[in-house]
């Protein structure tokens, strides 16, 4: 097993840190003769790179990607395909400052992966934290990339819910408003909110954390496996694999703790194309298989660890120090998380997707018929 890899028919594996010549990741299980150009990655990548607006970190990256395997120009087609042999994906970093991180070369900044990394290698690339760096996402938003090409009927996306303690007005939700604000918010009135709360916690040298939520629609009944396969723990799994996460929940989450069992079902209907579900509740997912319903989920980050303020730690020597985190450092991760949370989602429904036409041949069974849909 490796560390570095996730999925199990379409397989990715990241490689890189935040202040070497590059990052990239490997795909391994795409399906052949699926179009794929650097262009059809890189607009998934402008979502997510750094240098974008005073709340995010200055780091200037381009984030270009290169396919240096796993295509062929077709001349039936007359276009870049896919060949079904590993998919490998380079992004070159252009904008690393080492320097910036002299001070944390022997003490453990709090709250950060610096100190476990020593603990478990015995040694640590404090550069930008390493493989542990928020950089090493772009490789993974690459690799949803491909993953959206195997899945064109689902539509995923994700939003901003909350920043500190500010949330979103639910009954103002509106998916189009995240493509028009820097903070992917699906509300219009929050954003001068979420403004203001950010720009006392940059001129402060701190740091706050976020909520996000993302949405697949389009996902047909049937995908997952029962207990050891279910589809909520692997997406769960995923979300949680992300830098700065500390929280995953499925559908009603945490919420359906305090409600009755028929507050909690989602009651179901025959509509004219199958069974429709009258709430979501289950976030699209029971018994660890899709519903047909869109599958939900909401993933909290942490406050990022690189502060201004001086904090009490130890080095590596055991002595105890005060440290104060210079660098280029965003001071909310989740406003750039929407586009890695996308991803994750669509590896991983991509893995079901195959995984599920391995083994039934693709459909779905429908109550009142005999045969697959």
């Amino acid at each position: 097993m490796s560390h570095n890899s996730f999925g199990h028919l379409f397989r990715v594996t990241t490689w890189g840190e935040s202040h070497g010549p590059a990052l990239g990741c490997v795909v391994d299980g795409c399906p052949p003769g699926i179009k794929l150009t650097p262009k059809l990655i890189q607009v998934w990548l402008d979502k997510r790179k750094p240098g974008q607006g005073k709340f995010v970190t200055q780091r200037q990256e381009p984030d270009a990607v290169k396919i240096l395997s796993g295509v062929f120009e077709d001349a039936r087609t007359m276009g870049m395909v896919t060949t079904g042999t590993p998919i490998l994906l380079m992004i070159e970093n252009t904008d690393q400052r080492s320097k910036d991180y002299g001070e944390i070369a022997e003490a453990f900044r709090p709250g950060h992966a610096d100190y476990t990394y020593f603990a478990k290698y015995g040694v640590r690339d404090y550069r930008g934290g390493g493989r542990s760096s928020a950089r090493e996402t772009a490789a993974r938003v690459a690799a949803g990339a491909i993953a959206r090409l195997i899945l064109p009927e689902v539509k995923i996306r994700a939003a901003v819910v909350q920043i500190g303690p500010h949330k979103i007005n639910r009954s103002k939700f509106n998916w189009a408003q995240t493509q028009k604000n820097p903070f992917w918010a699906p509300d219009a009135s929050i954003v001068p909110v979420w403004e203001k709360h950010l720009e006392e916690v940059r001129k402060a040298g701190s740091s706050t954390g976020a909520i996000i939520e993302v949405e697949a629609s389009g996902v047909p009944a049937g995908w997952g496996a029962p207990l050891y396969g279910k589809l909520d723990g692997e997406l769960a799994a995923a979300l949680m694999s992300i830098n700065a996460a500390k929280g995953v929940e499925i559908g009603a989450g945490f919420d359906s703790a305090a409600w009755s069992g028929e507050q909690n079902a989602d009651e179901m209907i025959m509509g004219k194309d199958g069974p429709e579900f009258t709430s979501n509740h289950a976030g699209g997912i029971l018994g660890g298989i899709s519903t047909g319903a869109p599958v939900v989920a909401r993933v909290a980050f942490k406050p990022t660890s690189s502060i201004l303020t001086p904090r009490d730690t130890i080095n590596e020597a055991g002595e105890s120090v005060h440290l104060r985190t210079k660098g280029r450092h965003d001071p909310c991760v989740g406003i750039r998380g929407a586009p890695v949370v996308e991803a994750m989602t669509a590896c991983v429904l991509a893995d079901a997707y195959l995984r599920h036409r391995a083994q039934t041949g693709g459909g779905a069974f429908m109550p009142g018929k005999t045969s697959r849909r």
